[in-house]
């Protein structure tokens, strides 16, 4: 029985480093690609894949944290809202943003208000903070 447990225990932090290691190439390359459609002002382009780089950070987070990749907004959502109050009001305030780059022009504000929450996120990631 306790071999089984250490295999199950063993099988468990493989799977957490390979969805780790997903979530940050996933955050890296959305990222520059973020930063490559800006610096060529596609600016909707840019909004969208600063957002889906700030879900990738806040989902690498929760992973870290609390051991679970959400599955959706809602979930992630949830959890932020209860848990990371600080993170959830700045994902709160994107998420408009990310929404409207489907049907309308997104300006150079919002993309780089987008970009300084990614950075900001990322950077609560490598100190472990919330602030």
């Amino acid at each position: 029985m306790y071999y089984t447990t250490e295999k199950f225990k063993y099988w468990l932090r493989v799977v957490r480093y390979v969805k780790e290691k997903i979530l940050t190439e996933n955050l890296n390359e959305y990222y520059d690609l973020a930063q490559e459609s800006l610096n060529k002002k596609k600016y909707n382009s840019a909004a969208t894949l600063f957002f889906k780089a700030i879900c990738a950070a806040v989902d690498l987070l929760i992973l870290k944290r609390e051991g679970v990749v959400p599955s959706s907004h809602s979930e992630r959502f949830r959890i932020i809202q209860s848990k990371y109050p600080i993170i959830y009001q700045i994902i709160d305030r994107d998420f408009p943003f990310y929404q409207d780059s489907y049907t309308q022009k997104i300006n150079l504000e919002a993309v780089e208000l987008l970009q300084q929450d990614a950075k900001r996120i990322r950077k609560m990631l490598k100190d472990g903070t919330e602030r």
